[in-house]
């Protein structure tokens, strides 16, 4: 009994001590863990895995540094999925502060593969494989816009090439021209892509969102609104293996890595919520007992 009023009664700052070794501990040493793949992730992935020659991935970079932990390792598994799947590519942002989040995906994994190849054939070109089109307000003019024309929406890229000098371009012209558009946000924008795009273009959408707003979009996979679906850091783990395990592409997995911290950070908390409780009904016998 002692040993439970110990750590019934232990003191805060050295729970979140405790707290902090745990979380810290899998993350300065990773390891990665293996994830069950879940159906929505599935469907994403047969989704761009079945993107025809004709038509293009489009992926709509929107997130921003607070949900970039959940969100990046997800753009970085698609495009490693397009890239080897020799799938065209055109990225763009909403709005104006995910684009150098953008970038920074597209340039490591560019450079992933790049660093790999051995000819201009099996190199992934700029304006051939793939087309950074950048930021163009206000959001709803690509939402719409592109359905008639993208070249006209977007008329020079994030570089400032003029899109429709661009070979990739020559034959996408507007949304019949997208196999799958992906939206990767912290916030609604997968909802816009429905709302608008989708609803007026027939555009197929996907999505990669946060953990803590799964609630809000799950009902929109269910209406076969979204063609797959993403969830948080998991959902990032379980593309990851899709891409490792189906497609023998090894790169370093941070969403599969990090799992590792946050399955500790939990069952620390769990326990803590057991020893508490535990405590207090032991505490709450012995006053009976002394009562009487």
């Amino acid at each position: 009994m002692k040993i439970i009023k110990f750590l019934s009664t232990l003191d805060r700052r050295i729970i979140y001590l405790i707290l902090a070794l745990v979380v810290m501990l899998p993350l300065i040493i990773p390891s990665v863990q293996k994830v069950r793949v879940m159906t929505p992730v599935n469907k994403l992935f047969d989704a761009v895995d079945a993107i025809p020659d004709d038509q293009i991935l489009m992926i709509d970079f929107d997130y921003d540094p607070q949900t970039l932990p959940e969100m990046e390792p997800m753009g970085i598994a698609v495009l490693r999925h397009a890239f080897h799947q020799r799938i065209r590519v055109a990225v763009l942002s909403l709005y104006v502060q995910p684009l150098g989040l953008a970038k920074k995906a597209l340039d490591q994994v560019t450079e992933e593969f790049n660093s790999r190849s051995t000819s201009r054939a099996d190199s992934i070109i700029y304006g051939q494989d793939y087309v950074f089109l950048g930021w163009q307000p206000p959001p709803i003019v690509p939402l719409l816009g592109m359905g008639s024309s993208i070249t006209n929406v977007y008329t020079r890229d994030y570089y400032g090439y003029r899109t429709d000098s661009l070979p990739m371009m020559a034959t996408v012209k507007n949304f019949n021209d997208v196999g799958i558009l992906v939206s990767l946000s912290g916030a609604t924008a997968p909802l816009w892509w429905v709302a608008y795009s989708q609803t007026r273009f027939g555009v197929a959408v996907g999505a990669g969102i946060t953990a803590v707003s799964a609630s809000e979009f799950y009902q929109y996979y269910q209406t076969g609104q979204f063609s797959g679906l993403m969830i948080g850091m998991k959902g990032a783990a379980e593309y990851e293996e899709l891409v490792e395990t189906k497609l023998m592409l090894k790169g370093r997995r941070k969403a599969s890595e990090a799992l590792g911290s946050l399955t500790a950070a939990h069952l620390t908390m769990i326990a803590f919520i057991i020893i508490g409780n535990v405590g207090y009904f032991v505490r709450k016998r012995q006053g009976k007992g002394v009562s009487k």
